[in-house]
C-alpha cells in the first residue's frame, strides 16, 4: 500500500515539474519576441548601400527576323529531266552562271531546223534580189523573200530562247543552300530545285509603335543581338521607314541593315533590334534592395532612431533596369543610406546593425532597354 501511494507522489512531481519548466520556456520565449520586435533591444544585421546616381540609356528593343539583301528558291518553268548539276552544297556563285542543265533534245533540233530555214530563205532572197537588180525580177517579189529572211531569223531566234529554257543560271550572286536534286530528277513547274541567298547584308524588317515615329530617321545607328549568338553584337543603319502606319497596331514597319562580311548573321535567326534614345543620369540601388507587392516598389530606408539606426519601408518609383540597378525616380535621394538586401530578415521600424556592403553603384555606362511593345 504504502508502495503504491509512492509511486504516486512520484509521478505527480514529475507532472508538476514539467509544467513548471514549460511554464519557464513559454515566458522566456515570449520575452525573447519581444525583444526582437520592432523598436527591440536586438538589432538585425545587414547589408548596407548608400543611393548614387548611375548612368541609363534609354532604348528601344523590338525582335524581327533576319533575311538576305535577296533570297530566292530556284525553280524550273517546265517540267523536264535534268541533265547536269554545275555547283555543290553552299557554294558561292557569282551571277549569270550556270546551275542546273536540262534535256533539251528537242530544242537543239528545233534550233537545228529554223537554222535550215533561215539559210533557205537567204539563198532565196539572194537570187530574186540579184534578178530584181538586173532588172529582170520585180522588186517587190525581192523585198517578199527579205520578209521570208526575216521570219526565219525570228524563228531561230526563237528556238534558242526556248533552249535557254533547260539552262537554269544564278539571278544574282551569292551563296546556294542544300538541294536534293541530281542528274536524272524529274522536275515540274515549281519544283524547288536550290535555294539561294546573298548575305553580304543582312536586312531585319521590325515595327515600332508610331509614338517612337520622331525618334525613327534613315541612317540611325541601331544594333542587333542574335537569340543564336548570345554575347555577340552586329551594328547597322535603319535602311527605310515604311511610308503608312498600320491602323490596326498602330505601328509602323521599318528595316535594318546590317554588314555581315563574316557570314555571321544566317537569313531566318531571330535577333533583338536597339535603338539609343540618349544618355541620362538618375539615382540608382541594387535589385537585391528593391521589394515589391503588386505595382508597389519599397525599400528600406537606414535613418537614425532614439538607440541607433532603424529600417523605415519607403515607397519608391522605379524607372529602367541595367547591370544589376534600378532606376529609382522618387521616393529616395542620393546619399541616402538603405537595406542591400536581406529584406525577409527586415521588418518596418527594426533596428539595424552591420555596416557597408552589397552592390555600390558605379559611375559605368548603362544599357537599360525600353521595349517598344
Amino acid at each position: 500500500m504504502i508502495r503504491r501511494h509512492f509511486f504516486l507522489l512520484a509521478a505527480l512531481a514529475a507532472v508538476v515539474l514539467m509544467l513548471v519548466v514549460g511554464g519557464m520556456k513559454l515566458a522566456f520565449g515570449q520575452k525573447a519576441a519581444g525583444q526582437g520586435g520592432p523598436g527591440g533591444g536586438r538589432a538585425t544585421t545587414v547589408s548596407q548601400t548608400v543611393v548614387s546616381s548611375r548612368p541609363f540609356t534609354d532604348r528601344i528593343e523590338v525582335l524581327g527576323v533576319a533575311k538576305g539583301l535577296q533570297s530566292v528558291t530556284i525553280t524550273s518553268n517546265t517540267a523536264e529531266m535534268i541533265t547536269a548539276v554545275h555547283f555543290v552544297d553552299g557554294q558561292a556563285v557569282s551571277r549569270g552562271q550556270v546551275l542546273v542543265d536540262l534535256k533539251s533534245a528537242s530544242e537543239d533540233a528545233g534550233i537545228a531546223e529554223a537554222k535550215v530555214r533561215l539559210a533557205q530563205a537567204e539563198r532565196d532572197y539572194q537570187r530574186w534580189k540579184t534578178l530584181a537588180d538586173r532588172g529582170v525580177a520585180p522588186r517587190a517579189t525581192a523585198e517578199q523573200y527579205l520578209s521570208a529572211v526575216e521570219t526565219a531569223r525570228a524563228g531561230v531566234a526563237s528556238a534558242q530562247a526556248q533552249k535557254l529554257d533547260r539552262v537554269i543560271r544564278a539571278p544574282f550572286s551569292g551563296r546556294v543552300g542544300i538541294s536534293d536534286v541530281a542528274p536524272g530528277t524529274l522536275i515540274s513547274p515549281g519544283t524547288a530545285i536550290v535555294s539561294l541567298d546573298d548575305v553580304s547584308v543582312i536586312r531585319v524588317d521590325f515595327s515600332v509603335p508610331d509614338r517612337y515615329l520622331a525618334t525613327l530617321r534613315q541612317g540611325l545607328p541601331i544594333s542587333a543581338r542574335p537569340d543564336a549568338l548570345p554575347g555577340e553584337t552586329f551594328q547597322g543603319r535603319i535602311a527605310q521607314i515604311d511610308t503608312r502606319i498600320d491602323p490596326t497596331t498602330r505601328a509602323v514597319k521599318a528595316r535594318a541593315e546590317f554588314p555581315n562580311p563574316g557570314g555571321r548573321l544566317k537569313p531566318g535567326m531571330l535577333v533583338k533590334v536597339s535603338i539609343d534614345q540618349g544618355l541620362r543620369t538618375a539615382p540608382a540601388v541594387p535589385e537585391a534592395a528593391v521589394q515589391f507587392e503588386g505595382t508597389q516598389a519599397s525599400v528600406f530606408l537606414i535613418v537614425k532612431g532614439p538607440k541607433g539606426q532603424v529600417a523605415r519601408r519607403t515607397n519608391v518609383e522605379t524607372g529602367l533596369a541595367s547591370g544589376g540597378f534600378v532606376e529609382i525616380s522618387s521616393g529616395v535621394k542620393p546619399g541616402d543610406k538603405i537595406v542591400a538586401d536581406g529584406l525577409n530578415r527586415v521588418q518596418d521600424g527594426a533596428s539595424i546593425g552591420g555596416g557597408q556592403g552589397g552592390k555600390k553603384p558605379g559611375a559605368g555606362a548603362g544599357d537599360a532597354g525600353r521595349k517598344a511593345n
